[in-house]
């Protein structure tokens, strides 16, 4: 069996197991399924904004980028996350992008380029301050959003990027912090080689993931001093806890401003991702912190 099918059956249930019994918040206006590219089912994306907030209010705009090991998830599955960091007075993006294996890298990269794209070309219609753009992902979406960070900040990467793929960021695209949660950022260590990892790579990458392409997607290697700023996130008891020493070393070289938390719980220890759970105060202590970063960021002027 495919590392992607017990992926998905063993997520799934953990998910729905996570939002029983949640329900779209009274305060949070909804506007769902929006299509952003040819693909109606995968790739769509729904906005989020604080009910009190006129439409013609514009509001800084958080993006998230879904995590599910590159196989799977879908906007459906961070609807409450989302809501939540609306509820906080931001216009949020959630969006589904294909997924691997069927849809292998860097079709997801592709996917999320759209959607900052549509952003920026639908910032009059949904109330975004395409000047104060935010995001947040986590695991697979973590790494993701690292690599799309660095497409639009490392003009080496983003030429290589260009040739390979095709894909070119929009001209006036300016992310002005992100939070990286539970992410990879580096593959090939072998000290911190992970079986399923490994095995999930070779179903995300072209080929099986080859040295070169493997190499194409460490998010460290490719980060400059122009990288944007860092809410850089674990938990005490996360598998992926030791990844982010590795970003955070090449973010303090590079001069990049950030804050590094490893989170602990107040009742119980805390696992891989644990801020997408509503029902945790944790989660909300998590949540809370990476909004007022971002805060701290956004551009008062306009």
């Amino acid at each position: 069996m495919k590392t992607s099918t017990i992926v998905r059956k063993a997520f799934a249930a953990g998910d729905m197991v996570r939002d029983a019994g949640l329900k779209t918040p009274e305060d949070v206006q909804r506007f769902d399924n929006i299509v952003y590219g040819e693909d109606k089912v995968w790739q769509s994306l729904d906005v989020y904004r604080p009910k009190a907030t006129n439409i013609e209010e514009k509001l800084p705009v958080i993006v998230s980028v879904h995590g599910g090991g590159w196989v799977y998830g879908d906007k459906e599955g961070y609807q409450y996350y989302c809501m939540s960091l609306a509820q906080r007075g931001f216009a949020v993006v959630n969006f589904s992008y294909r997924l691997a294996p069927e849809s292998k890298f860097p079709a997801s990269i592709i996917d999320t380029n759209l959607v900052f794209g549509w952003i920026l070309d639908h910032a009059e219609e949904y109330g975004l301050d395409s000047e104060n753009i935010f995001a947040v992902g986590d695991s697979a979406g973590a790494h993701m959003l690292g690599l799309y960070t660095n497409l639009c900040t490392n003009p080496e990467y983003a030429k290589v990027c260009k040739e390979k793929f095709g894909i070119q960021t929009p001209q006036d695209l300016k992310i002005r912090a992100v939070a990286l949660n539970c992410g990879q950022y580096h593959f090939g260590l072998e000290e911190m080689s992970n079986e399923m990892t490994d095995n999930l790579m070779k179903e995300f990458l072209p080929e099986g993931g080859t040295p070169e392409k493997l190499e194409l997607v460490n998010v460290d290697t490719y980060v400059t001093e122009k990288f944007p700023a860092v809410y850089l996130m674990t938990a005490e008891k996360d598998f992926l806890k030791e990844q982010a020493p590795l970003l955070e070393k090449v973010l303090k070289e590079k001069k990049v401003p950030y804050i590094y938390s490893c989170y602990e719980g107040t009742k119980k220890k805390l696992e891989h991702v644990f801020h997408l759970n509503m029902k945790l105060a944790d989660a909300d202590r998590c949540n809370d912190a990476e909004c007022k970063f971002f805060r701290h960021y956004e551009d008062r002027i306009n």
